[in-house]
């Protein structure tokens, strides 16, 4: 088949790569982002370049956008990590229309952030789905999912990276393949547990030192390595990193104790052992070698 890649970043390439490697479909041509200012050229775009396809990088899709993906004659097109909206007029152009992915389980975690919020909600489990892509956010009928584990310590690393992304490559000849087959699945939706969540930035991700402690933990997980836990202590902001949920009882908000392993932090039924921190304009380090810098002594409150 000919094959429209559309994506970006890591994962844009390697969608293009496992394609490229199988050797029986024929890519002809790869979409990506505009190019930024100052910014390191786009993985997906170097691979392609290094692979002499053509490449086009429209900020939007107009008639003369639509057009030139039109005249490319293309049978299927792969939508691996898009950012930049395309309109119907573009997907249904190419003769078996566009297949995307999203790292979650449809319809659930719709969204931009779909790997943060599942654990910050404490869900455990998650995974991918490959959908067909409509105006709407993150809807159209699914072609396939895959589920896996969260752990009760995973991290979006964990999640992510180790998880949902190998299995997800892994997949994208699946894809391909349910499309040459004739036949691709298609199972609607089901909108009534349809979720929506917001991108996860730092106004999400302050820590309340007063809440149970699973929550804590989960938001603290759920957003390392990005945006970044964050708590304050004398009014100064610090990122919390690596953490490790341990018992205990006292008064939330208080340091428990500081050791070399690290600063404990109590929260309501239990304690968070702080393993790695980000201090304002600084670098992440051991949280025992933050604490001995702003001389954090064992009694002090945390989060005002």
């Amino acid at each position: 088949m000919r094959l429209i890649v559309m994506g970006q970043q890591a994962f844009g390439k390697d969608t293009l790569q496992t394609v490229l490697d199988a050797g029986i479909d024929e890519v002809v041509a790869v979409y990506c982002e505009p190019d930024r200012e100052g910014k390191p050229v786009d993985p997906i775009k170097e691979c392609a370049l290094e692979h002499g396809l053509p490449v086009y990088q429209p900020g939007s899709f107009g008639d003369a956008e639509v057009a030139q993906l039109a005249s490319l004659n293309a049978d299927l097109m792969l939508m691996a990590f898009v950012n930049v909206f395309v309109p119907e007029a573009a997907r249904d152009t190419p003769k078996h229309g566009s297949i995307c992915f999203h790292p979650s389980l449809l319809p659930l975690y719709r969204g931009p952030s779909a790997v943060n919020w599942p654990i910050i909600m404490g869900d455990t489990k998650s995974g991918f789905s490959w959908f067909y892509p409509t105006d709407g956010l993150d809807e159209g009928d699914v072609l396939m999912q895959w589920e896996c584990e969260i752990g009760p310590d995973d991290t979006v690393i964990d999640l992510y990276f180790k998880k949902i992304y190998p299995a997800a490559i892994a997949s994208v000849l699946n894809v391909v393949n349910a499309y040459r087959d004739g036949n691709p699945p298609r199972t609607a939706q089901d909108e009534s547990k349809a979720t929506y969540e917001r991108r996860c930035t730092a106004k999400h991700a302050r820590i309340d030192w007063n809440k149970p402690v699973a929550q804590v933990y989960n938001l603290i997980r759920g957003t390392n390595p990005a945006p970044g836990a964050w708590t304050t202590l004398n009014g100064t902001q610090v990122q919390v990193y690596d953490a490790e949920r341990v018992p205990g009882d006292g008064v939330s908000s208080k340091i428990m104790d500081v050791s070399d392993a690290g600063v404990v932090v109590q929260c309501i039924g239990g304690r968070i052992l702080v393993k790695r921190v980000k201090p304002a304009g600084g670098t992440k380090q051991a949280a025992a070698e933050w604490a001995g810098q702003v001389s954090l002594e064992k009694g002090a409150v945390i989060g005002d």
